[in-house]
């Protein structure tokens, strides 16, 4: 796991260039679960889905390939065995995701819900996972943890999602059980909520 996220944080640094990238290692990450998902994925889909621009993704594919993660053939890139590994490894920690709606725990107008799998002992007070979803545009960000099975905040043994809709979608999506960790994030734009929960869990993984 450790490696893994390494390889990640490899592909985001400039390789002995001077140039700043555009990308991050939720960005990455996405991409990673891209090829995971489909056999096959352009250079246009990356640009859609990752809403990077063509620059961009074309030096996001070469960062891949030179760290053996994927190859690019006539239908697309597709992971490599080496890709497929470390998408499998940090995929057994944060293996589900699924946005919710507004509620008492998340107030934006999309939210997006990631899950850490045992990771409720490495969390303090939330408030790191909150500084990390900031960097990367989100408006707020909240921690909480599954226990009992219910949703408390870190430190407090009280259920603090008030909605049973809400909590219903987190169980139904996330599939957590005790000592898992899902980390929120709130903004008025939904691919910025998606990436900035994504960069907070991965940040969570590299600081633990």
């Amino acid at each position: 796991m450790e490696r893994s996220i390494h390889v990640l944080q490899g592909i985001v640094s400039r390789k002995g260039s001077s140039k700043t990238l555009t990308f991050g290692m939720p960005h990455v990450f996405k991409a990673l679960q891209m090829l995971d998902a489909s056999s096959f994925v352009s250079r246009a889909d990356l640009v859609s889905n990752l809403q990077l621009g063509e620059g961009a993704v074309k030096t996001l594919i070469a960062h891949l390939k030179e760290s053996g993660l994927i190859r690019t053939v006539r239908s697309g890139n597709q992971l490599t065995d080496q890709g497929k590994h470390v998408t499998k490894s940090i995929m057994k920690l944060i293996f589900n995701e699924c946005k919710i709606r507004k509620c008492n725990v998340a107030s934006g107008r999309y939210n997006h819900a990631i899950i850490l799998k045992k990771y409720a002992k490495s969390i303090m007070s939330g408030i790191e996972q909150r500084d990390y979803a900031i960097m990367s545009g989100a408006d707020r960000c909240v921690t909480i943890a599954c226990q009992s099975g219910k949703f408390v905040f870190p430190g407090d043994g009280k259920d603090c999602v008030m909605e049973k809709d809400v909590a219903d979608t987190l169980f139904d999506n996330l599939k957590p059980c005790d000592g898992d960790v899902i980390i929120i994030s709130s903004s008025n734009d939904e691919f910025t909520s998606e990436i900035s929960a994504k960069n907070s869990a991965l940040q969570t993984l590299v600081a633990n």
